[in-house]
């Protein structure tokens, strides 16, 4: 039994994340976070009892904080995952984002560093430290191409700025000091238990009331939609077998704009709402303005995980999407309480808001 330490694990893929190695492997999980907005233990209820899970709240910005933990539960392996990661709230306010993610990145690398320093040399040698990152970090594709592990770095956003200085962060750790960093780059995600200001649930939790959804500028900004629990198996996949000091990208091909994605999910919720406000749902389509330099296209060439390492996504976009509409159509109390009306679907990012 190893013991793992899962930053971020009450928020959307870190609960995915911490479910996953309760519920198929035999590990000891440690779940660091601090129940921000996006943070919530209602994600754990099927663990929360489970012998082999512990809860640390904690914020990755406190560095003595995190020395603690560390040195309390001996991880062999810590999975990074905690981060500020809405870009319409990073338009808004970049600080949360800057301190978090490039901050909080750097306390856990060298509260890491410290760690592993000191350990046996055969736990030293197996340790690794995983650090989540997104494919927004490399800007944005024109109507071809892919992302790959060897794209240049090009962000747009304050969010993905902040990524993109964590993710040098990490490498950087490796070169300088050893510490056996692995990074991961993920297209979008989608999936149960999503915080209701990102676009798949947003359209759900709308569609359902009959209210106008918001598609953003002409609605062709394209995305590669990966199903989280796929994601999950390729953090899993890069913890086992990925190589320190290297990069691997994750995602499907599954590339749909913001107007097929909107559409697939109307016609799903065309389907299996038996008594809708408004059908078909998609006469709820509302263009709106733009986001302030909204990124045109990303995807992503997954080639090295998959040959390398063996990684196969198990859903396809079809079935991913019907499993996620369904969990949100049988769980709309869990929305209403992770809501606890301190967000209501309200458009952020906008620059309007004060900063």
């Amino acid at each position: 039994m190893k013991t793992i330490l899962v930053t971020g694990g009450a928020g959307f893929i870190g609960s995915a994340l911490v479910r996953y190695l309760i519920e198929q492997t035999e590990e000891k999980v440690i779940n660091l976070d601090k129940l921000t907005y996006a943070g919530n233990l209602e994600s754990l209820k099927t663990v929360e009892n489970n012998p082999r899970y512990s809860f640390e709240q904690l914020d990755i910005c406190d560095s003595e904080a995190l020395k603690s933990v560390i040195n309390t539960y001996q991880p062999d392996a810590i999975l990074h995952l905690a981060a500020e990661s809405h870009v319409d709230r990073s338009i808004d306010g970049p600080s949360a984002f800057i301190k978090t993610n490039v901050m909080g990145t750097f306390n856990l690398l060298e509260a890491a560093r410290a760690y592993w320093s000191d350990l046996a040399e055969a736990k030293k040698a197996v340790f690794r430290f995983v650090h989540v990152s997104t494919d927004e970090v490399y800007g944005s594709l024109g109507e071809t191409g892919y992302f790959s592990e060897t794209t240049a770095y090009d962000p747009r956003s304050p969010y993905s700025a902040s990524k993109a200085a964590s993710d040098h962060l990490a490498n950087a750790w490796f070169h300088t000091y050893g510490l056996p960093v692995v990074v991961t780059n993920c297209s979008n995600n989608y999936g149960p238990h999503q915080f209701p200001e990102k676009l798949v649930p947003t359209v759900i939790l709308k569609a359902l009331a009959g209210e106008p959804i918001p598609v953003y500028g002409d609605g062709g900004a394209i995305r590669d939609w990966l199903y989280v629990e796929d994601h999950v198996r390729g953090i899993m996949t890069a913890l086992e077998k990925g190589k320190p000091g290297e990069t691997y990208t994750i995602g499907t091909n599954n590339e749909k704009n913001t107007v097929e994605m909107v559409g697939a999910i109307c016609e799903l919720l065309d389907e299996l709402v038996e008594k809708p406000k408004v059908k078909p749902h998609k006469k709820l389509l509302t263009f709106v303005k733009d986001r302030p330099g909204h990124d045109r296209r990303y995807a992503i060439d997954a080639t090295k995980i998959k040959t390398e390492l063996a990684w196969q996504p198990r859903e396809s976009f079809e079935t991913g999407l019907r499993k996620t509409v369904i969990w949100y159509l049988e769980n709309r109390d869990w929305c209403e309480r992770v809501l606890d009306g301190r967000y209501r679907l309200e458009r952020l990012g906008t620059l309007s808001s004060k900063t």
